[in-house]
């Protein structure tokens, strides 16, 4: 064999480029097993390197059914990187291993891939190979008894991958058209208004404490007597209980009414919203 038909054969076999391919040929004497091996080293140290850049680019990824549905979210530092053929191939791979694993990641990273190379081991050659930090960010399961989920995806790149998706679980016993339209436009509004709990008393009271906070500063040169700053200040953090629970928020798609009414109008026996996961990329 040649040494150019060598090169070909590594970068086939390593996914390297041709000056690396050549590089390692040569150090290891022409054998090939030593200059995959070699590639394989390098690989990891350039991969370690890289891991100290920011990710805050890459894609969510959707897999699952109507009964039990994951995403998983992977980083990378450009958008030009989101879209690559490699890179996407592995993310769709991904998700499947992370709805089998319910989003435990540290399962996942270590479950075996196609190529019968753990996740981890994967990662660290599709870093090599491309050039990037790439990071296995958050991980989302949805699967309750007796119910059915929804979602969504907004800037979708391509299939199940895409910049944000929403997962919705919806209990009730009932199959029906017009339940699968309300499934359809909940995730949607959720996409759009970017709820923080299901219902006021479900907020962090961290998020709540911050909030009084940034009201107190923001009232304290308006020259009111306390107690009208007060009544403003309850009047305020009620309006953003409201505003950020999905029950009680405008219905997207006629805010005249609230998502609770909406649910009841509907008239589906024992629907309920049992859960909801909103994930965007840089957020």
């Amino acid at each position: 064999m040649s040494d150019i038909e060598k090169v070909k054969q590594l970068r086939k076999s390593t996914g390297a480029g041709f000056k690396d391919c050549n590089g390692a040929l040569k150090e290891s004497n022409g054998d090939l097993d030593k200059a995959a091996e070699i590639l394989r080293v390098k690989g990891i140290a350039k991969a370690s390197k890289k891991m100290s850049r920011n990710a805050k680019e890459g894609v969510i990824v959707i897999s699952g059914d109507e009964t039990k549905i994951s995403l998983i979210e992977v980083n990378c530092e450009t958008d030009f990187v989101a879209k690559n053929e490699d890179f996407i191939d592995f993310v769709k791979e991904l998700s499947e291993l992370n709805n089998k694993h319910s989003s435990n990641l540290d399962e996942l990273k270590k479950a075996m891939m196609k190529n019968n190379k753990s996740v981890d081991e994967n990662l660290v050659a599709l870093i090599a190979k491309i050039g990037e930090k790439i990071t296995i960010g958050r991980g989302k399961t949805l699967n309750n008894e007796k119910s059915k989920n929804f979602f969504y995806q907004h800037s979708v790149i391509k299939d199940n991958v895409s910049k944000l998706v929403v997962m919705v679980s919806l209990s009730t016993n009932e199959k029906s058209e017009k339940l699968e339209l309300f499934g359809k436009q909940l995730s949607m509004h959720i996409a759009a208004s970017n709820p923080i709990a299901l219902i006021p008393e479900n907020i962090d009271q961290e998020i709540i404490d911050k909030e009084i906070q940034l009201i107190s500063e923001e009232l304290k040169t308006s020259g009111k007597p306390d107690e009208i700053i007060k009544k403003i200040s309850l009047g305020k953090i009620n309006k953003f209980k409201e505003d950020n629970s999905l029950m009680t928020q405008d219905w997207v798609m006629d805010p005249k009414l609230k998502v609770e009414d909406i649910i009841k109008g509907l008239d589906i026996p024992q629907l309920k919203v049992n859960e909801f996961i909103r994930i965007k990329i840089g957020e």
